[in-house]
């Protein structure tokens, strides 16, 4: 069958289908764009096709480099030069990443990728360069065990990347940083170590020029690439070298957010009301959350930092748009302004930073004693307050999550959250099956996690439980499958606690 297979290897290397990381691809009008929708059927078909590709390069790995390297050249040396050729080529060498020796793929990597780079600085036009700075950014993705083997090489690809960050072509930025974010998780220790040759760990080279780095990037980027050098920082086991990394990380972030706070004082909070400020606000928070999310406990310094004037920020934005519905005359449609908005998108943003954190944290006394008590009066006493379009569904998924990671330790403070949330939200979601889809899961999840952890708190008065139950035997009727299951799955786990 040798010659069969062969024959084989070369139809899927040169009709390979897309992988779900690429980003930049070519249009039905033969442009090269962003892609904005993720095509299941062709992730489907690349999944089965990679399947086999490894498959047969097991059973003679000299023949699938051979051919792959033999249609690497003629992309080369340009007599089969296009656009399509060359993606379904390098979308077929990602794909056999781990299919052999470390020895062969070292070889072979490194002639791909040489061609590669001598193909991107060869080939004139935005559009072509585009397309092999994709195909460049997917390769290198695939190959984490070649890259943690070799330094030079590593950070050769990361300052490449670093100069796609600038390439303001459709797609090329993102995948600069998702390619930027899945190196970071896949090699983070070999970027804290002082590697041979080197000066300094790259680390702290990076964080040095951190700011030129980024200085093209969008917010949605930057969120992207601050998680990725978040990942870098957690991989530095000694603590307070990994806190003075983290704190040098956040410098500009915190340094804005510093600026905007005096500012507010100055102005008396006017400041804050500005679309640009809130919109840096907003920007500030998601880069924290994300960095949270690949730190996880050790960002408790970074939290500690801001989190005072975290909740004073929250505060004066519940503050501000009660006084904007007070002063429309309670008009709802007051809540679809552009202002509106953009102070509910920071204090969503806060919501999901603190639940984060809270999820990613391992010392449950500091939350429960630190954390907790000032984040009650701003939160809870801001939704009981708000009118039902203005509360936000997050704070009932925070406050579920802190049940769940404190479990029995929030026994005393449930009945203030029960009295803040309970009622307020079981009026707004009883009306119909329809308005507020999100407050309506949120809250029985909320209900379950007291119940499983608090039970106690439930039984603190006769008139709540009832309440609970007859919300419960509600939630049975319910159209949505999730939420009457979660409903049946509470009843049933009150009952086996009431008996």
């Amino acid at each position: 069958y040798a010659q069969i297979l062969s024959s084989l290897r070369v139809l899927l290397v040169t009709r390979m289908a897309k992988p779900e990381e690429v980003l930049v691809v070519e249009s039905d009008d033969g442009e090269i764009i962003r892609e904005t929708m993720k095509d299941s059927d062709a992730i489907t078909m690349y999944k089965t096709m990679r399947e086999t590709l490894v498959y047969l390069t097991h059973l003679s790995y000299d023949d699938t480099e051979n051919i792959m390297l033999e249609k690497l050249q003629y992309q080369v040396d340009g007599s089969q030069w296009s656009w399509h050729n060359l993606s379904t080529l390098c979308w077929a060498i990602g794909s056999i990443s781990g299919a052999m020796s470390e020895e062969d793929e070292k070889r072979f990597l490194v002639t791909v990728i040489k061609d590669l780079l001598g193909l991107c600085e060869m080939k004139r036009g935005k559009d072509n360069k585009a397309v092999v700075a994709s195909n460049i950014m997917y390769v290198v993705g695939q190959y984490p065990r070649f890259l943690r083997a070799h330094w030079k090489f590593l950070k050769t690809v990361v300052n490449k990347l670093f100069e796609f960050m600038h390439e303001l072509h459709p797609g090329v930025q993102d995948m600069a940083c998702d390619t930027f974010l899945k190196i970071s998780q896949k090699c983070r220790r070999k970027f804290v170590i002082l590697q041979v040759g080197e000066a300094m760990p790259f680390i702290d080279e990076l964080t040095l020029n951190l700011r030129s780095v980024i200085s093209d990037l969008e917010p949605g980027q930057v969120h992207v690439f601050y998680e990725a050098v978040g990942y870098m920082v957690a991989a530095q086991s000694d603590a307070p070298t990994r806190d003075a990394l983290l704190m040098k990380l956040m410098e500009w972030p915190n340094q804005m957010w510093v600026d905007i706070l005096a500012q507010a004082k100055q102005t008396n909070g006017e400041n804050l009301k500005s679309p640009d400020v809130m919109k840096r606000l907003q920007t500030i928070v998601r880069t924290n959350e994300r960095v949270a999310v690949a730190l996880g406990h050790p960002y408790t310094v970074q939290l500690g930092h801001i989190y005072v004037d975290l909740l004073n920020v929250y505060k004066a934005y519940s503050e501000l748009i009660n006084s904007t519905i007070a002063a429309a005359a309670a008009n709802t449609h007051v809540m679809h302004t552009s202002g509106v908005r953009a102070m509910r998108a920071v204090k969503k943003e806060t919501l999901r930073l603190l639940d984060t954190f809270i999820d990613k944290t391992e010392d449950n006394e500091l939350v429960l004693t630190k954390f907790v008590p000032p984040l009650l009066d701003p939160i809870l006493g801001d939704y009981v307050r708000s009118i039902p379009a203005a509360r936000d569904p997050e704070v009932l998924s925070l406050f579920c999550c802190l049940i769940n990671k404190l479990q029995s330790a929030m026994t005393a403070e449930v009945p203030r959250v029960f009295e803040a949330v309970f009622k307020s939200t079981l009026d707004m979601i009883t009306k119909n099956f329809e308005d507020f889809p999100e407050h309506r899961s949120n809250l029985f999840n909320l209900l379950r996690a007291i119940n499983h952890h608090c039970f106690p708190a439930l039984l603190q008065g006769a008139d709540n439980f009832t309440l609970i139950i007859e919300s419960i035997k509600w939630a049975f009727k319910h159209t949505e499958r999730t939420v009457a299951e979660t409903g049946l799955h509470t009843l049933l786990e009150i009952g086996r606690a009431h008996v």
